[in-house]
């Protein structure tokens, strides 16, 4: 019997990487991420170890022809079972301080890429009424924080438009999953491409492993889950925060803020871990 396909972008490093690991025994892998030399290392990888057929895909997902070639790899794909956007990046500084052109890349990322990709594998799931879509946010989506504007801002959108398309499939008696994954601080690539100190941004206690962010996002996959949020901490920062009122609510997560925004290195143009 053919084995099922899981694609996952932004695959090279962090959480996508983690996927992939936990993937590969059981599924053949369709990597997609900018660096080739470190997907092409995971082939192997899984290749020898796990007997994954592993597919690997160069993009760079804010360019339009990449991504159109993307989207209809994944389209055709008839084995395709699960799709994983993970692809994104972070900016440091006030808004209107970092660099225009690296905000607009992060809403093509994290915004337009998910639109394209998950337009593309939900009408190659749904007639085949089989399959699931990992729309990796952030916890950033229920915890706003100066320096992280617009990054909140497509973590947001990411969290409403898996909750929209719940809400659709659900309606259609579909067995076609979504999920909004929602991890807070990660040991990864992502805070270093920001230059950002994590001794500095959160204690030991709120760092989590990209294995235990994966590990929560399955389970709650299996158990058709739409929100996960990793971290027992976590959860209770984002329930205190949506039962106070707006206005202490603001107050909060100035005051949290503040110690983020000043430990930042001054802007520059941030490096896409993609």
């Amino acid at each position: 019997m053919a084995r099922t396909v899981v694609a996952i972008t932004g695959a090279s490093s962090g959480i996508g990487a983690a996927f992939a690991k936990r993937l590969a025994p059981e599924h053949d892998l369709l990597l997609i991420a900018r660096r080739r030399e470190r997907l092409d290392e995971l082939a192997r990888e899984f290749s020898h170890r796990e007997g994954s057929q592993v597919e690997v895909i160069q993009a760079d997902l804010t360019v339009e022809a990449d991504l159109a070639a993307v989207a209809e790899r994944i389209a055709n794909e008839e084995r395709l079972v699960l799709l994983i956007n993970n692809a994104g990046f972070g900016t440091k500084g006030r808004f209107w301080e970092a660099p225009l052109e690296s905000q607009e890349n992060m809403h093509r990322l994290h915004i337009l890429a998910t639109v394209r990709l998950t337009h593309a594998a939900l009408r190659n799931m749904t007639p085949r009424d089989r399959g699931g879509i990992i729309n990796v946010a952030s916890v950033s989506a229920f915890v706003r924080s100066p320096g992280t504007t617009s990054y909140g801002a497509t973590k947001t959108w990411m969290t409403a438009f898996t909750e929209g398309l719940y809400l659709e499939l659900r309606g259609l008696g579909s067995n076609v999953v979504v999920q909004a994954l929602c991890p807070g601080f990660t040991y990864s690539e992502f805070h270093d491409a920001m230059g950002a100190d994590r001794s500095r941004l959160a204690g030991p206690a709120f760092w989590l492993s990209a294995e235990e962010v994966v590990d929560a996002s399955l389970d709650g996959l299996r158990r058709r889950k739409l929100f996960v949020i990793p971290g027992w901490r976590y959860r209770l920062i984002t329930a205190f925060l949506s039962a106070i009122p707006t206005a202490l609510r603001l107050h909060v997560e100035a005051i949290a803020g503040r110690a983020r925004l000043e430990q930042m290195p001054a802007p520059d143009v941030s490096k896409q871990l993609q």
